[in-house]
């Protein structure tokens, strides 16, 4: 089967589009927009790239609002949803910022995705094998791995890390450079302004820790024994007496299971925050980094 582009959509010069893609109606895809094989876009869905804009009432004069929008293959997206739009950030001066996305996700009716920044590294990015359900936001420069699950309307402000199978429940919010910790569990309406622990269940206005994600760890496959020694870990860390710091060192000498030291790795790297968001403490190598593959600087920052 060919490549189907609907007769009302629009597609800006130099747009590279895979094998077997499908395009619905009023679809608007700007330059600088690439889309891998066998992907299908519904209607009315827009795509940014590259594009020059008049913003004189914003940021001064006109600049060109510019970047790349990478799509890659087998995702399907839904009516409505904005991709690689510029960044809802005062910061950004319309420097060529990105979008990348993975492959096989499916993105929801009027999700909205933006561009990075270059103080936050210059990429927002979405992994592969994802699920962001309808009315779901990716801030700039936000981060996700792979299977993700974003429930309805659910928010992720700016810089937000979202780690390998994170499941956030519907209308939760995540606070600026928050980390939502592999394998946890978000529930409905829960507001983050802290760094999410790997493999918990968290849920509150702010966010608490309630227990561990067994149910989302066992669909993962991760063994039972593993999730024992979790179990254990959780009662040591927020049950017993003493302070937090004893029980990681505890658990850092005492434990060879390997989710049980990844979760207290978490934990460190949170503490060394001054608000319990590590990514906070990464604010200048963000910037290097984004000064460096966007606007070409010779700095030295995190690796690509």
């Amino acid at each position: 089967m060919s490549t189907q582009v609907h007769e009302t959509a629009i597609l800006g010069e130099g747009v590279e589009l895979g094998e077997e893609v499908k395009i619905g109606p009023y679809c608007v895809i700007a330059p600088g927009t690439r889309i891998g094989d066998r992907t299908e876009i519904g209607p009315q869905v827009a795509i940014e790239g590259l594009a020059t804009i008049g913003v004189d009432n914003i940021i001064g004069p006109k600049v060109n609002i510019s970047g790349v929008t990478v799509i890659g293959d087998h995702n399907v997206i839904f009516g409505q949803a904005s991709l690689g739009t510029a960044p809802q950030d005062f910061s950004y001066r319309g420097e060529a910022t990105c979008l990348h996305i993975g492959d096989r996700n499916t993105i929801r009716e009027f999700v909205t995705i933006n561009r990075g920044t270059v103080k936050g590294g210059g990429y927002t990015r979405i992994g592969s094998d994802c699920l962001l359900m309808a009315c779901c936001h990716v801030a700039h420069d936000c981060d996700l791995d792979d299977h993700v699950i974003m429930g309805n309307n659910s928010l992720l402000a700016g810089h937000v890390k979202v780690e390998l199978r994170a499941n956030i429940s519907g209308a939760a919010a995540a606070h600026h450079f928050v980390t939502i910790g592999a394998y946890s569990y978000v529930g409905g309406m829960t507001r983050m302004i802290h760094d999410i622990p790997p493999f918990m269940i968290v849920e509150g206005h702010p966010s608490r820790v309630r227990g561990v994600n067994s149910i989302g760890l066992q669909r993962a496959g991760i063994d039972e024994a593993n999730v024992r020694a979790l179990r254990e870990a959780f009662k040591d860390i927020y049950r017993a007496t003493g302070t937090r710091g004893e029980a990681l060192d505890r658990l850092a000498d005492m434990s060879d299971d390997p989710q049980v030291l990844r979760l207290v790795e978490a934990l460190r790297l949170t503490a060394t925050s001054q608000r319990g968001r590590y990514r906070e403490t990464l604010r200048d190598e963000f910037s290097r980094l984004g000064r460096a593959r966007i606007l070409g600087e010779t700095t030295a920052g995190l690796g690509d």
